[in-house]
């Protein structure tokens, strides 16, 4: 009888070699070896496998040695199919008679190594002389750190032929990669971040004083937002490492953040160990119900919130709570004893109340994926509430205190006539609406109705593209490469996947490398596209350093960052690059975050050869009625650009079989023709007039102007007055009035036209706000304020501030009554003028009226810009109530210091 086992024994070293014989009898019988030229009679021979192997052939090409000419210098290349066991008899056979044989290998010298076996065994037919990872004076040649590269090996195997035939290709490889012109930015920069409205914004926050470690998940990202998180361990050890560090610490509490699907996979033992090595921990079970980072797929297995909290209770922790935004949807008798529910604006006092329970304790925190979200409300598969937030911007300080409360990028900023606000994306808004706890009367909710189907202009654009001008193209005949740049999760993939697909309509070759990572959380994305008349003649799929032929950059930032100018050549690279400003995740931590927009356009166009920015979201959102289309209409520009040297049937058949609203796509596509060859004609048709920079005198009127709306016209010229005295005294020492008086006007107008109850009310309810949201929403739909109102006391947040409060339509009537109430402002009658908030700012406007008259006092020619500096630091002072109690003490700290400088003190 056989042995129905295969147990572990001595026996099992012999089954090993006879396996190992077998391999290299069948390798000899089928061989899966072969010379690549199949040169007569070659004097140099060349070994490679795998990736290597294409690097090779790609380096053959840059040192334009093709098949024919490979032959004729006697060159031929020896491709492994099985690296080991080598097959030892075509190997060997291959490298007879060779003068010399180059192995080019990545990483290690496994190869290298069973040839140098095999020649000792086999003296006969071994080269004149082997290189490989050294040369034939032992020095290192092929590196086997980081990664072989086909413009590194091009330098590496030119020396190799020069030593051997003395062809001179040495000097002409110096020149296949020139410098770079790598860019770098300071500012903000483009990072992988949570989705708009995603469960982890709020999750992943801990308690003052406490810390988090991370683990594997979306998650993770919260450790490069100032969440207190930090550390990194393999999926399934979350917490292992904090089983040492504890014996050290004095058994100090940490926080363990943990994703639903991780626990399933291998998580609970985490939990498990920590239960038996009797930790101070708190596991924050995230439970999203979708793998996000990879997708949004379901997690594996029948796993559940209730599921969860009998696993962990049965492993023997102890305190158990349940957070949601919903916890309305558990019925408690379900749960173990001792389990509490609680609403996710109780988590900071849950978790207060977990790190002084000693030892391990659960904090299950479940809110579906932002994302996921999305995607089943498109399918209707979930009530897509109709439900909308909206900021008036006359009422916003753009203090940046909902995107604190929120940490959320579609509450971007936006560039008005009075500074940098905030606005709602509802473009890529998920409803989350955690930016309401903002601290701020700006924001109302629409409720009842939905949007307005933005329809776009009305012109014919596919028809009007079709009187243009045929682009020049370049021509195919050796590969072309493309860079495409983009933020993720806006579809940037789809343009290389659709010039991907024109290619093979065209029987072209074509490869495409998506550089992602955690780029679909709005991260970066390069996507490396490389076209060939042949799939054959592609050896590589990435750019190699100063090779790109052409730029589509459908973001700035990316397309400014060091990485993708690597592979930008001056005098070679063309680009087409979009304009917009889309934020980044910057923008939720430093309210006054710059991309330094004019900074990155002019770095690039100094790197490459020729460059064209289109501002693609403004006019996707204008011509399409959707900034979706952008990176479509990035295509359409560059192929009119002459960037993509395909045919526009093609182009237009894959966006046909891309089956994504191919007809909208096609009519973006066609708007991108125009934005590049006829950009006047947009303009015409969209009405727009060039924008021509506010004068000073301008600039101040309107802010006259304003204020006596604001009180009254003596208010207004109490503003006139005080401006005109530094207007002449700057004007008298340098003689024109600038930077001084610029600042110190909008300085003294920011604190003159404080937002106290009766502003507020005025400017929701006699500006035209109200009235215009019917030009965004449609419905029987009603508008909620969301206020905080001083005199009506309640509870706190998690930052110990007063949550704010629903009120109907019912409180614009009121409303309106209390703007018309402004003449008590500042009076012995004013109910709201004894608070000391009000006292406050009252009382700034006489200090920065005092503070002029310092400047002024002080002014020279050689100090105007530190002056001006000095009276602009008030515009630092934003917000509402406790925001801007804080923002003053700030500001009244630096002008002190400053003003020490400034006066010689």
């Amino acid at each position: 009888m056989g042995c129905i086992t295969d147990l572990p024994g001595p026996q099992i070293e012999e089954r090993l070699e006879d396996k190992k014989q077998a391999a290299l009898a069948f390798a000899q019988a089928n061989p899966l070896d072969r010379a690549i030229f199949g040169t007569p009679n070659a004097r140099f021979g060349i070994v490679t496998t795998g990736k290597a192997h294409l690097d090779l052939m790609e380096a053959l090409r840059l040192l334009n040695i093709d098949a024919d000419r490979a032959r004729e210098m006697g060159i031929d290349v020896y491709k492994v199919g099985m690296v080991w066991p080598l097959e030892h008899e075509a190997a060997l056979e291959f490298a007879r008679g060779k003068q010399e044989l180059l192995v080019v290998e990545e990483k290690r010298g496994i190869i290298e190594s069973q040839l140098k076996e095999y020649f000792y065994d086999d003296p006969g037919r071994k080269p004149e002389r082997m290189v490989g990872k050294r040369d034939q004076d032992g020095q290192r040649m092929i590196p086997w750190t980081g990664e072989l590269s086909p413009q590194q090996l091009a330098k590496i195997l030119a020396a190799r032929l020069d030593f051997n035939f003395d062809l001179g290709l040495s000097k002409a490889a110096v020149h296949i990669k020139p410098d770079a012109p790598v860019i770098t930015v300071p500012g903000a920069a483009r990072t992988p971040y949570f989705c708009s409205g995603c469960p982890h914004s709020t999750s992943t926050r801990v308690p003052e004083g406490s810390e988090a470690m991370a683990g594997i998940g979306c998650h993770f990202m919260a450790s490069w937002m100032d969440r207190d998180t930090s550390s990194l361990i393999q999926m399934g050890g979350e917490g292992v490492n904090w089983i040492a560090r504890s014996a050290y610490n004095g058994g100090k509490h940490i926080f363990q953040n943990l994703g639903e699907g991780t626990f399933y996979h291998s998580g609970s033992l985490a939990i498990r160990q920590a239960v038996a090595a009797k930790c101070n921990i708190t596991y924050k079970v995230l439970f999203n119900d979708a793998v996000a980072m990879t997708g949004g797929q379901s997690v594996d297995g029948p796993i559940t919130v209730l599921a969860v909290a009998q696993m962990v209770k049965a492993e023997g922790v102890g305190a158990l709570r349940i957070v949601s935004d919903h916890p309305e949807q558990f019925r408690p008798a379900d749960f173990p004893a001792g389990t509490g529910f609680h609403h996710r604006d109780e988590l900071d006092a849950v978790q207060r109340e977990l790190r002084n329970i000693s030892g391990v304790t659960v904090l299950i925190y479940q809110q579906t994926c932002a994302t996921e979200k999305r995607r089943l409300r498109k399918r209707g598969k979930m009530v897509d509430p109709k439900k909308f937030a909206v900021i008036n911007p006359l009422v916003c300080e753009g203090c940046g205190d909902c995107s604190v409360a929120s940490n959320c990028l579609s509450v971007e900023p936006v560039e008005t006539e009075f500074g940098r606000k905030r606005q709602i994306n509802l473009n890529s808004c998920n409803k989350d609406f955690t930016c309401l706890g903002g601290f701020c009367p700006s924001f109302v909710t629409v409720e009842g109705g939905t949007r307005k189907k933005a329809q776009g202009t009305i012109e014919d654009a596919i028809a009007l593209a079709q009187g243009l001008p045929a682009p020049d193209m370049p021509g195919l005949s050796k590969p072309y490469d493309i860079l495409i740049t983009g933020v993720g999760g806006t579809g940037v993939v789809t343009i290389g996947q659709l010039i991907a697909m024109a290619a093979h309509l065209e029987g072209k070759g074509a490869s495409v490398l998506d550089f992602t990572g955690f780029a679909q959380k709005f991260g970066p994305v390069l996507s490396y596209l490389r076209l060939a008349p042949s799939d054959e003649q592609l050896h590589q799929v990435r750019i190699e350093p100063s090779s790109a032929d052409a730029l589509i950059g459908c973001d700035m930032v990316v397309s400014s960052s060091a990485k993708a100018s690597a592979t930008y050549r001056r005098d070679q690279t063309r680009a087409v690059m979009n304009g917009a400003e889309m934020p980044t995740g910057d923008f939720t931590r430093n309210r006054d975050a710059d991309l330094r927009a004019s900074v990155r356009i002019k770095r690039v166009r100094d790197a490459v050869s020729v460059l064209d920015v289109v501002d693609a979201n403004a006019l996707s959102e204008q011509l399409m009625g959707d900034t979706v289309f952008a990176n479509v209409l990035m295509l359409g520009a560059a192929w009119q650009a002459g960037l993509v040297p395909l045919s526009h049937e093609a182009l237009m058949r894959a966006i046909e079989l891309n089956a994504v609203v191919p007809d909208k796509n096609k009519r973006a596509f066609a708007w991108g023709r125009m934005a590049q060859a006829n950009p006047a004609q947009i303009a015409a048709l969209l009405g727009q007039v060039p924008q021509v920079e506010q004068s000073f005198e301008d600039m101040l009127a309107r802010r006259v102007d304003f204020l006596r709306d604001y009180q009254n016209p003596q208010w207004a010229q109490r503003f006139s007055d005080r401006i005109a005295t530094v207007v002449d005294a700057e004007t008298q020492t340098c003689g024109e009035a600038g930077a001084l008086s610029q600042a110190a006007a909008k300085g003294l107008f920011k604190l003159m036209s404080y937002k106290d109850e009766y502003e507020v009310a005025r400017l929701h309810t006699q500006t035209g706000f109200i009235e215009g949201l019917s030009q965004q929403f449609e419905g029987d739909f009603t508008v909620v304020h969301h206020l905080a109102p001083p005199l009506l006391p309640g509870k706190t947040d998690w930052r110990g501030r007063p949550v704010k409060r629903q009120f109907g339509g019912w409180i614009r009537p009121m409303m309106r009554l209390l703007a018309k109430m402004k003449p008590l402002r500042g009076t012995g009658l004013d109910p709201f003028g004894y608070t000391q908030e009000r006292r406050m700012e009252r009382a700034l406007i006489a200090e920065y009226e005092a503070l002029l008259a310092r400047l002024v006092g002080g002014l020279t020619a050689g100090n105007r810009d530190q002056a001006a500096n000095i009276a602009a630091m008030v515009q630092e002072i934003r917000g509402y109530g406790p925001v801007k109690e804080g923002a003053v003490v700030t500001a009244k700290a630096a002008i002190k210091t400053a003003m020490r400088s400034y006066e010689g003190a």
